[in-house]
């Protein structure tokens, strides 16, 4: 063999080697990502993975790709607690929520909406609070109205939502309540895509003892616990969509029934008794990159559409995380907003019609 050929071989044979070592070190990689805490990955995810829009999975095990944010202000919403980060969606939700805000604000007498909670950049399960809004398809809306004035960021983050139930009782108390509630949720529960809206148990009753307009979709709102100070929208997967999972459908009829007196029992608020011969529970073992549907691991590999220079400028986190929303494009994402440029937050085509 010449030396030249064996200098060849050798090259091949050390770039092999480096390959399989290449190879190797992704695999272990891949390996370690799949065996953390899902939540840890998504709940560190700053920005939306450059994807086409889609909704993984189901609402409680999943994840978003090509998400995109809800201004933070709008002609009739505000976000609030902006340092979560958690005011990305799949755009056929944004653009429902703020298509209810401006016919809230139309036609319902309900001055803007402050938007709470809806997904993290790209989607999945969160570091504390929701089991759901993992697929974009979810947002908590605040049954606080907005106010006439433009909230600054600390206000953002410590004004409390009002609960609309009576000190210490299941059901609403009539000095905060108002028609117009009742007229916004009802207007929320009679949008085609929507699936549910989640609610606390008094409110539901309120509506169906109140409600004298068409009760069509009065078997949509569905009564849970928590949500007496926001309520929960959550829409169906897009006509279409691959890997996306609906709920099953609300049970037929308005649920106005035995089946919310049920609430007003002691049962469903009563904990559970451990029985004598019960051993005691595993620890919940936490949901793994491993365990969501394999289309998730694009969506955390994904480049995001903005350098991480953009969630790291100024001291105050409040702050940083609002300014580096905004500069991340999801204005430009919003239905009122121009086409952003190229190579930032993709769009879908054609553009959700409101």
């Amino acid at each position: 063999m010449t030396p030249v050929r064996s200098l060849l071989t050798l090259a091949r044979q050390t770039m092999l080697v480096m390959l399989i070592a290449c190879g190797a070190g992704a695999a272990a990689m891949h390996q370690a990502a799949a065996d953390q805490p899902a939540k840890q990955i998504f709940g560190a995810a700053k920005l939306p993975a450059v994807l086409p829009a889609r909704a993984i999975g189901f609402y409680s095990k999943g994840c978003l790709a090509g998400g995109i944010a809800i201004p933070t202000d709008g002609p009739t919403w505000q976000a609030m607690r902006l340092s979560r980060n958690r005011r990305w969606g799949h755009p056929d939700l944004i653009t429902l929520v703020e298509r209810l805000s401006r016919e809230a604000a139309a036609q319902d007498g309900w001055p803007g909406l402050l938007i709470g909670d809806i997904a993290q950049p790209r989607g999945g399960p969160m570091l504390s609070g929701h089991a759901s809004h993992q697929i974009g398809l979810d947002a908590d809306v605040w049954l606080t109205p907005m106010p006439a004035r433009t909230l600054s960021a600390a206000e953002r983050e410590n004004i409390s939502a009002t609960s609309m139930l009576k000190k210490d009782t299941l059901y609403v108390d009539d000095r905060i309540w108002t028609p117009a509630h009742a007229r916004l949720l009802m207007r929320a529960a009679s949008y085609p895509e929507v699936e549910r809206i989640f609610v606390h148990p008094g409110i539901k009753k309120k509506l169906c003892d109140s409600w004298t307009g068409n009760r069509a979709a009065m078997g949509k709102i569905r009564p849970y616990y928590g949500h007496h100070y926001h309520f929960h929208i959550r829409i169906k997967c897009p006509p279409g969509a691959s890997g996306c999972k609906d709920q099953s459908p609300p049970p037929p009829g308005s649920g106005c029934d035995q089946s919310l007196a049920w609430w007003f029992t002691d049962e469903p608020w009563a904990p559970a008794k451990p029985k004598k011969d019960d051993k005691p529970k595993p620890k919940k073992r936490e949901i793994q990159l491993s365990d969501l549907p394999q289309a998730c691991r694009v969506v955390v590999e994904a480049p995001a559409p903005a350098s991480e220079a953009e969630v790291t400028l100024g001291a105050d986190p409040i702050a940083r995380i609002a300014r580096a929303n905004a500069n991340a494009a999801p204005v430009a994402a919003s239905a009122f907003a121009p086409v952003p440029p190229s190579g930032r937050i993709p769009l879908p085509v054609p553009r959700p019609a409101n």
